[in-house]
């Protein structure tokens, strides 16, 4: 392995873990095109910065497009605040009017400096390497590595202090007042680091990059967790392995490392989508697969209640007298009797003790309509569920 692609590595894992952090806030905020909308927007910032100092490595450049990015969260603040337009209008409103102002001052003004659209929207970590930090002449490595060193070093240092007002904010807003913290300055302070993050990883990685890393992690995290610091680590985690499994994907396929790297995040997330535990769609089926069969036993079970006339009990008439289809029908009948619920004597089916007590129960629920009623019931009755 060369030392260019161990520093495109890490330059790309990096980024990946600074993305990460703010992101997990913005998902959990349901703010995720926030993220989009800054990283095409800050364009003008980063133009104007360099009709101010001729420099494309001026400091000026990131605070100045830091202050574009805050704006756009300001103005989609305030066009949404008319109640006119919801959040996502807001933003498909604010962001493609910011970025073509950029695009038309790099066009008039800027055609004989390396500051083009596809290379601000794409970039390029194949070459982050070569873009080197000389002081006297002393090589300290790639100049990317350090500003996003810098940038992850202040967002662990913020997220150490602010945790708890984070958390709190985040996730009840109204006891954040409450408790004498501001969810105003927490949503600008979480903005500016955002914005802050999209600009340090822009000439790296590029706007499509910076989004996939700063979103799918986080997203794929709050699908596997509801613990905060967990869907951190999962979050830094995810990022991380994308970035290395996409690099090596791009040198194998001689393609696009930042595409290859999002196109691993997309991998990973449709994976968790499909199979996670308890929030995977797979599982979501099953347990609705579950409950309709639940609730068809509890059915049966009020029907035989309220019966008892032997013709309406008799297994040959369930189809008929309750309205179902005969594979539902032995579904629910197999499913109550090995649970000891029932007993079939001559085609007749009677209740037990059991189901008895299961009836009364499930009697309770309908008109308290509360879950504690039901929850440990099934757990108790059920000895084979669905």
């Amino acid at each position: 392995m060369t030392e260019p692609q161990i520093e495109i590595q890490l330059i790309a894992a990096v980024v990946a873990i600074a993305c990460a952090i703010p992101g997990v806030f913005l998902v959990l905020r349901k703010m995720a095109l926030i993220s989009d909308a800054i990283s095409h927007s800050i364009l003008p910032g980063i133009v104007i910065g360099f009709f101010i100092t001729h420099d494309l490595n001026s400091p000026l450049l990131i605070i100045l497009a830091a202050i574009t990015g805050i704006l756009t969260v300001v103005l989609v603040e305030a066009i949404q605040s008319t109640g006119l337009v919801k959040e996502d209008t807001a933003i498909g409103l604010v962001f493609p009017a910011l970025f073509s102002v950029g695009v038309i001052l790099i066009a008039k003004n800027a055609n004989d400096v390396h500051l083009d659209v596809d290379a601000v929207l794409l970039g390029e970590l194949a070459f982050a390497p070569f873009d080197r930090l000389l002081i006297d002449g002393i090589d300290f490595g790639p100049k990317s590595l350090w500003v996003m060193g810098v940038v992850l070093l202040i967002s662990l240092v913020l997220l150490f202090l602010f945790f708890k007002e984070l958390k709190v904010s985040t996730f009840d807003a109204g006891l954040s007042s409450a408790l004498g913290i501001s969810p105003i300055i927490m949503h600008y302070g979480l903005m500016s680091v955002s914005s802050i993050t999209i600009v340090g990883a822009f000439e790296a990685v590029g706007a499509i990059l910076v989004v996939a890393l700063m979103i799918a992690p986080a997203a794929t995290a709050y699908l596997l967790t509801e613990d905060l610091k967990k869907m951190l680590g999962l979050s830094v985690l995810f990022g991380v392995v994308a970035a290395i499994l996409g690099y090596w994907s791009a040198h194998w396929l001689d393609a696009s490392i930042s595409g290859s790297m999002t196109t691993v995040l997309g991998i990973i997330f449709l994976l968790t989508y499909l199979f996670a535990p308890r929030k995977g769609l797979i599982s979501v089926l099953y347990r609705q697969r579950q409950q309709r069969t639940e609730v068809s036993l509890i059915t049966f079970l009020l029907h035989l209640n309220n019966h008892q006339e032997k013709e309406e009990r008799h297994i040959n008439h369930l189809q008929e007298h309750i309205n179902w289809q005969r594979v539902r029908s032995k579904t629910v009948v197999d499913l109550a009797e090995r649970n000891n619920m029932i007993t079939i004597e001559e085609g007749v089916v009677s209740l037990t003790k059991k189901g008895l007590e299961f009836t009364e129960l499930a009697l309770e629920y309908i008109i308290t309509n509360r879950d504690e009623k039901i929850e440990h019931m099934k757990d108790d009755f059920f000895l084979f569920r669905g």
